[in-house]
C-alpha cells in the first residue's frame, strides 16, 4: 500500500463533494454562509470509527462538535483547555438546548484507563495525563464488575459517560444554564458493530436502546 493511499482517498472525496454533493445542496451552505444555530453540542470521542452527523443523519449547522480521547470533560477546576471554551461558546454564544455525552464500544481510551501503568502509555505522557481526568469512574465499574474483562470495558464506557455527565453538571456555565432550564444534559453510548446507540435513563440508573427512550 502506498503511503498516499490515504490522503489520495481524501482528496478524491473532496472531489466527489465539490462536483456532487455541493451543488446539490448549495441553498442550505448560502444559509450557511455568516452563520449558524444548532441547538445541540455533541461531546464525543475523536475515534476514526465514530462519525456523530452519520450516526444521527444531520445536515451541516445541525450539531456543534467536541471531540477528544475518551469523550472527556475535565472536572471544574482542572486544566479544561480547549473543552471548557467549547462549553462556554456554545451555550453562552451559540445557546444549544442539548448536550450529549457519547461514548462508544471499543474505545482506546477506557482500555488504557484499565493500565494507566502499562508501558506502552510511557512514551504517552500527555495521553496518560489527560485519562486521569476519567479515572473515578474505573473505580465504580470495578466495584461493579469484578475482574477486568470484556464486561469491565463495557462498564467503564458506561460509567465514564455518568462521569463526565457529572463534571459537565458541575461546570458553572452549565450548571448555570440546567438551574434556568434552559438547557438538558444526555448520555450516550454508541455500539461500533451493532449500530445501535443506548442511552442513559436517568430515573433507572441504566442505559437501553434509545429508539426505546422517552425521546425516540
Amino acid at each position: 500500500m502506498s503511503e498516499h493511499d490515504g490522503i489520495a482517498k481524501v482528496i478524491e472525496g473532496y472531489r466527489h463533494f465539490s462536483e456532487q454533493v455541493y451543488p446539490e445542496h448549495r441553498e442550505l451552505f448560502e444559509q450557511l454562509r455568516n452563520k449558524q444555530a444548532p441547538q445541540i453540542l455533541f461531546i464525543t470521542c475523536s475515534d476514526s470509527r465514530i462519525d456523530p452527523a452519520l450516526i444521527t443523519q444531520s445536515s451541516p449547522g445541525d450539531l456543534f462538535v467536541c471531540r477528544n480521547i475518551g469523550n472527556i470533560v475535565p472536572a471544574s477546576g482542572e486544566a479544561a483547555g480547549g473543552v471548557d471554551a467549547v462549553l462556554e461558546y456554545s451555550i453562552l454564544a451559540l445557546k444549544v438546548r442539548h448536550i450529549i455525552v457519547c461514548g462508544h464500544s471499543d474505545c482506546g481510551a477506557m482500555k488504557a484507563l484499565k493500565a494507566l501503568d502499562a508501558p506502552g502509555l510511557a512514551s504517552m505522557p500527555s495521553v496518560k495525563s489527560w485519562l486521569r481526568n476519567a479515572e473515578p469512574a474505573i473505580g465504580m465499574a470495578r466495584a461493579n464488575h469484578g475482574n477486568p474483562s470484556d464486561d469491565l470495558t463495557l462498564a467503564l464506557i458506561r460509567e465514564n459517560v455518568r462521569l463526565q455527565l457529572q463534571h459537565l453538571r458541575n461546570h458553572r456555565v452549565v450548571a448555570a444554564a440546567i438551574s434556568q432550564k434552559l438547557i438538558a444534559l444526555h448520555g450516550w453510548v454508541y455500539d461500533i458493530g451493532d449500530g445501535v446507540v443506548s442511552a442513559l435513563d436517568e430515573a433507572k440508573g441504566d442505559f437501553k436502546p434509545l429508539a426505546d427512550s422517552a425521546l425516540a
